[in-house]
Formats: structure tokens, sequence, C-alpha cells
């Protein structure tokens, strides 16, 4: 059952699409939640920077750090010190604290200044300066920048994270100190929580309806290739090629599967057509050599006196050449592939005439040398046919010529014969087909010679056509293409 599920097309199309909307979905879903966490961090740094930067400030002026107003330590928490880790000052009700320069809670009295100045800055400062009268007088010397870091703050019993800001001010009259403040890290958390709440519950929700659709549209997609599965199963069990699969209207890929499906099966019934016809139109040839090469045997071991012989030969002769010609056609429809010879087709038209005894017309040869790649005997079965299916319908002469034409051998064979009508010169190249008026079987002819040729001249890249001759009868021409110079 698990494997019938998951060899469906549907659902690994379906698994598929949910994965991946699912890694997309985590993908999105932490880089929201990062830049939401890192968003709030640096929002929280500059709360706590800027709370630090104000506390600097009243101390550089010259507020001492018992003097301070601090603000709330429940959301800022802030952190004097001086340079020897003694806390000077710290924000009410401040518990305990972590992630900063110091782990006191409760400020100690700093030490009293040598020069009796009190802290207010009411007496001579460290540099020599009075104070009092002038307003931009500093005590100290703010950095520019402010270090940050990470910790936790209990205020009233209460826990919460923070981020800290550490800025430094020089030069004091308590000598360097540095601030410590604070900024509270609930409102960072509560975003990023609320915002994984929502990806947790509204994930699972969302990839189950891509799921839930991606099953439906790849079912609604899929329908036309179960119908024509189904119909090509009804096909090959009724083993009736007429029908054909039924095509969506649409102009998808599905629709140009039905449409090449159909051509197939129309291809493969007329190749079975083709097959019955040739197999019934083979039996019907050798039926008639066979029945009289048996009368005659039958007539001669009964009346040894009147056994013709001659004709005995002649219709095994017949059938010798038909089997050989059946033979050819079988290995052809089998794909047998043409030799790779190189074959001279003057050499080959010669041998040919030379193999025929003088007949009732002349023939006019003009034979120049040029070489293909074939196979020989084939090649020679094409010139041997279209020199009988000549001498057999010409009145007086039958003309043969082998020439080149650039890339092209040319054979042409012409008779003054009564040609061939318009209409029929494609059909004479379909097999056992004999023009009533011009092909009889007692010329010899069983309409397999000129569907051979055109077969053989095909399966050599080449091309036989028919038209008509200068005495009026008809002219056939053989291409094939020139043998590659060496």
């Amino acid at each position: 059952m698990r494997r019938r599920l998951f060899g469906s097309v549907r659902a690994r199309a379906t698994l598929g699409a949910t994965l991946v909307v699912a890694v997309a979905l985590l993908a999105a879903g932490a880089a929201v939640l990062l830049a939401l966490r890192s968003n709030l961090t640096d929002q929280a740094s500059s709360e706590a920077e800027s709370s630090a930067r104000k506390v600097a400030v009243s101390i550089a002026t010259g507020t001492a750090p018992a003097a301070l107003e601090l603000p709330d330590g429940d959301d800022t928490p802030v952190q004097v010190v001086d340079g020897d880790g003694r806390l000077l000052a710290a924000s009410e009700d401040l518990e305990r604290i972590s992630g900063t320069g110091s782990p006191a809670v409760k400020p100690v009295t700093p030490p009293v200044d040598d020069d009796g100045g009190d802290d207010d800055g009411g007496g001579s400062d460290r540099h020599g300066g009075k104070g009092g009268d002038d307003d931009s007088y500093a005590y100290g010397e703010i950095a520019d920048d402010a270090e940050g870091g990470q910790g936790s703050a209990t205020v009233d019993g209460e826990t919460r994270d923070h981020r800290f800001a550490s800025l430094e001010v020089k030069n004091t009259r308590q000598g360097d100190l540095t601030v410590y403040a604070g900024a509270s890290l609930s409102a960072e958390q509560s975003a990023v929580g609320t915002a994984l709440t929502v990806m947790l519950i509204g994930f699972p929700v969302l990839l189950g309806v891509v799921g839930a659709v991606t099953w439906l549209m790849t079912r609604r997609a899929l329908r036309p290739v179960e119908d024509i599965r189904s119909e090509m199963s009804a096909i090959t069990a009724s083993q009736d090629l007429a029908r054909r699969v039924p095509e969506p209207a649409t102009h998808d890929e599905v629709a140009r599967l039905a449409r090449t499906t159909n051509e197939t099966l129309a291809a493969l019934e007329t190749s079975v057509e083709r097959q019955r016809r040739f197999v019934a139109d083979a039996s019907h040839e050798l039926r008639s050599p066979i029945a009289s090469l048996r009368t005659q045997l039958e007539v001669g071991a009964a009346h040894p006196e009147l056994l013709d012989v001659e004709g005995a030969v002649a219709d095994t002769v017949r059938l010798q050449e038909l089997a050989s010609g059946l033979l050819l056609l079988a290995r052809l429809d089998a794909g047998e592939r043409p030799g790779e010879a190189r074959v001279d087709l003057a050499t080959l038209a010669g041998e040919e005439l030379s193999q025929r005894p003088a007949g009732r017309v002349a023939v006019r040869t003009h034979l120049e040398p040029v070489e293909v790649v074939g196979s020989r005997s084939q090649l020679a079965r094409v010139v041997g046919n279209l020199l009988d299916n000549a001498q057999r319908h010409a009145r007086s002469r039958v003309d043969i010529a082998v020439r080149d034409e650039g890339p092209w051998a040319v054979v042409e064979v012409a008779d003054d014969g009564a040609g061939v009508p318009e209409t029929e010169r494609e059909r004479i190249f379909e097999r056992f087909v004999r023009l009533d008026d011009a092909r009889a079987r007692d010329d010899g002819g069983a309409g397999l010679g000129l569907a051979i040729a055109r077969d053989v001249a095909v399966r050599h890249s080449g091309a036989l056509t028919v038209r008509s001759s200068p005495a009026g009868g008809a002219l056939f021409e053989l291409r094939l293409p020139v043998a590659p110079v060496t």
C-alpha cells in the first residue's frame, strides 16, 4: 500500500510541493525571527546607550554620583562604578545584576577629596579652575563610543533580561568612572515569542492547505492522463486499433501526449493493415504458381509424356523470385541497415545488362563512373528491377544512363512504352500493385519490383521517382548520395 501510494505521481507531486513550501517557510520564518530579534535588540541597545549617556553627562558636568537622579530600575537599571570596581551609585530597588562591571547593588561611600572640595563642585577643581560662575566648565570627558553587553537584573523580586551599555567618563573629581545602563529585552522576547507561536500554528495549517490544493490540482491535471491510460488498456485488451484516446480541449503537454498517442495508434493501425494486406497478397501470389506447378507434376506423374518441364521450371523460377523479393522486403521492414561498401553504379549497371540476353528491344547506355556507399546486392536488385520493368513495357527501345550531378549519383532508366498516368505515379510503388492495362501476371510481374526499389533507395538516403520520358514512356530516376572522397 505504501509503495502504491508513493508510486503515484499525484502523491509525489503533493509531497514534493509540501516539502518545498515547508523549507521555504522555515527559511523565511527563521529570517523573520532573526531580523525581528536583531532589530529589537538594536533598539534596546540604543535605549541603553541613551540612558547611559544622560547619566554620563550629569557626571561630566559636576554632579556627584551620590546626587544623581537615576531612572527606575524596573526598565532601566543603572550602575556607576569607579576605576577600582567600587559601586558609587545604582538604581533604587536593584537586588541583583549581571553582565556589568560589578555585581554589587549597594553603593559605597567614596573617599574624601584631598583638596577639601565638596561634592557639588563649589571649590577648586582637579585642573586648578574655579566653578560656580562658568556654566561651560566641565568636570569630565565622555567617551565617544559605548560598549554593549547582555545580562539580567532583578528588581523587586522580578528578574528580566537586559541589554547593557557601558560608557566611560574620564577625569572626574572621583577619577575615571564607568556608567552602566540597561534596557529591558521583555518587548523583544514577547515579540519573538508571539511571532514564533504564530508560525508554529500557522505553518502547519498553511502546509496542509498547500498539500490539499496540490493534491486536488494534480488530480485534476492528471485526470486526462488516467483517461488516456484507461483507453489504452481497453485498446490493448480488445486489440481494436481503430479506437482513439480522448484528446482534452487544452493546449498543454497532456493534450500533446494524447495527439501523439493517437498519431501512433493511426500509424500502428496503418502498419498492421499493411502487413495484413501484404500477407494476403503474398498468399495470393504464391497460390497461383504453386497450384500450376502441382497440376503439372500431378499430370506428369499420371502421364509422363504430358509433363511440361519448361512450364514447371518457369513456375519454380517465379516462386524463387517471389520468395526472394518477400525475404528482402521482410529484412527492409525489420530495419536492416545498408552496407558500407563503395559501389560504382556504372559498373553495376553494366553487369546487370550483361546478365540479360538480347531481347526484343534495344538498350542504349550512357554510363559515367560514379561511386556510392551501400549494399551492392540491394543496389543491383534496384537497377535490375528498373531494367526488367522498362524492358517489359518498352515498344522498341530502353535507355539507361548513369551520371554525377554534384552531391548526387543519378541513374535514369527510360522506355518508349505507354508510360505511367500521372495519377498512378505514386501508387505503382506500393506492394503488389499492377496497373490493369500494363501489368499482367502473364508478363511475370508480381508488383514487388518497384516497391523493393523505392524501399532500398530510401534506406540508402536516396529517392526513386517516375515521370514521362522524352520518347513518351516512363522514366525512372534513382538518386543516391555520392560516396565521400577518401
